[in-house]
């Protein structure tokens, strides 16, 4: 490999399985906002289902919400996410700043005050901790790219005991954006690695971004059919390749 590139990882559904986090927090979220409602301690199947299609943390509070009506329609969900979004946040009558902004703070406060039991909500993935581990003792660059709020990754990171080159948290801004100033700011070549196919393929329609290799993960929070006939420039990464020196990826 003539020059050892950057690594960007996403966080949630790559590096870490936080599904019980995300319910926990979500939850806490919309009985903030909803105290009259009446919500499981534990995640329904419906929002594991729904978790793929989720893409920003305000997402997860408004599914909570939705999870809360008996008369909820999963299946027009999972056919047209979008719309419904849209629809939901009208039935609410809720912003998504506030949404994010209640989940933000229901972390913050749990974390303040029980920090060991909110990092025992994540999983790290089998055998990521000590490939990154790995990779820092090799000397390969790498970051973190993520939607959740960039102090939180940071939190968790350094309870793991890794350092990355930087984390950039939904407060820089979106992942296409991001990574295009990235792509402006070194000359190493980036390669992001993701579980969120629709992700993956908003990178891939940037013009400024043809050259970045994209790869998603086979283990993350996949939708039905996501690993199949992928379009050019998105390569799937199993456990096993992940773990294989870098000049062996695919």
């Amino acid at each position: 490999m003539a020059e050892a590139p950057l690594l960007v990882f996403d966080f949630d559904g790559v590096l870490v399985d936080g599904m019980a986090e995300y319910w926990w927090s979500a939850r806490r979220a919309a009985l903030a906002l909803r105290p009259e409602l009446h919500l499981p301690e534990h995640a329904p199947a419906a929002f594991s289902q729904l978790r793929p299609l989720i893409h920003k943390g305000w997402e997860m509070v408004l599914a909570a919400l939705e999870l809360s009506r008996p008369d909820l329609n999963l299946p027009a969900y999972l056919a047209d996410y979008d719309h419904q979004l849209q629809t939901a946040l009208r039935r609410w009558q809720l912003e998504p700043q506030t949404l994010q902004q209640t989940l933000e703070q229901q972390r913050a406060e749990a974390i303040q005050a029980a920090p060991a039991a909110w990092l025992s909500l994540h999983r790290p993935y089998p055998g990521i901790l000590e490939r990154l581990q790995a990779l820092e003792a090799e000397g390969s660059p790498w970051r973190v790219l993520t939607t959740k709020g960039g102090a939180f990754a940071r939190q968790l990171l350094e309870a793991y005991g890794l350092t990355p080159e930087a984390v950039d948290g939904h407060e820089q801004g979106s992942k296409p954006e991001v990574l295009d100033q990235l792509s402006r700011q070194q000359e190493r070549p980036l390669w992001f690695v993701e579980d969120r196919r629709p992700t993956l393929e908003a990178v891939r329609a940037t013009p400024s971004l043809q050259a970045v290799r994209c790869f998603l993960v086979s283990w993350g929070y996949l939708a039905p059919g996501d690993l199949e006939q992928l379009p050019a420039g998105i390569t799937a990464l199993h456990p096993e390749q992940f773990a294989a020196p870098l000049a062996r990826w695919p």
